[in-house]
């Protein structure tokens, strides 16, 4: 998540202060992920360094006002149009997980995946819940559009997560039936010898 772009796209709208940005943020992404006063003042402080944002004064209550630079709107402005990289995807805990259950002692794998899928199925009915209460009126500002992107997008993600944890079941069940079913290691003696011949074939060799 690009709290820095997120911070600056806020700005663009027109100069604010800390604390407006972090409700703005969190408004706009349906706290999702929500922030506090020292990330926003932190992130500030790194773009104010990197030329991307001034302080320009006060409002009337005294709070000290951040406005973008053109340094700022330029860096803004690549990011929209510079595609998410997912050549080097963030660390997932659910399958670093699940790749260390396989063969872990005194794990049952099964029954991890079948927790998880529980609760990613719960999430799931939580957001369409939230979804259907975004619908129930018309969205009538870009804030609660942005927000109903968000939710769609944690709805699918679930679905795909819960389609995916079903692929890990059923694969685990196929290699488990695969071993069942494999021969023993290594030939017995009558794997050794040649086929035996019939008791007819036998019976008119000897006539």
């Amino acid at each position: 998540m690009s709290i820095r772009h997120g911070l600056l796209a806020l700005l663009e709208r027109g100069p604010r202060y800390g604390s407006r940005l972090r409700t703005e943020f969190e408004s706009r992404t349906g706290s999702t992920w929500p922030l506090n006063v020292g990330q926003v003042y932190t992130t500030l402080s790194r773009l104010e360094r990197d030329g991307m944002v001034v302080q320009d004064g006060a409002d009337d209550a005294g709070h000290d006002l951040y406005a973008i630079t053109d340094a700022g709107r330029t860096e803004l402005h690549t990011w929209f149009g510079t595609p998410v990289d997912r050549t080097h995807p963030p660390r997932d805990e659910l399958a670093i997980k699940l790749a260390m259950a396989v063969g872990a002692a005194g794990v049952d794998i099964r029954e991890v995946i079948q927790s998880q899928r529980r609760h990613t199925l719960k999430a799931m009915q939580d957001y369409t819940r939230l979804k259907a209460q975004a619908l129930a009126d018309v969205p009538a500002d870009r804030d609660e559009v942005a927000w109903l992107l968000v939710v769609e997008q944690l709805i699918f993600q679930a679905e795909a997560e819960a389609r995916w944890l079903d692929h890990c079941e059923s694969r685990l069940v196929r290699l488990a039936e695969a071993a069942a079913t494999e021969p023993s290691a290594g030939p017995g003696p009558a794997a050794t010898r040649g086929p035996a011949r019939a008791p007819a074939e036998r019976s008119h060799s000897q006539r």
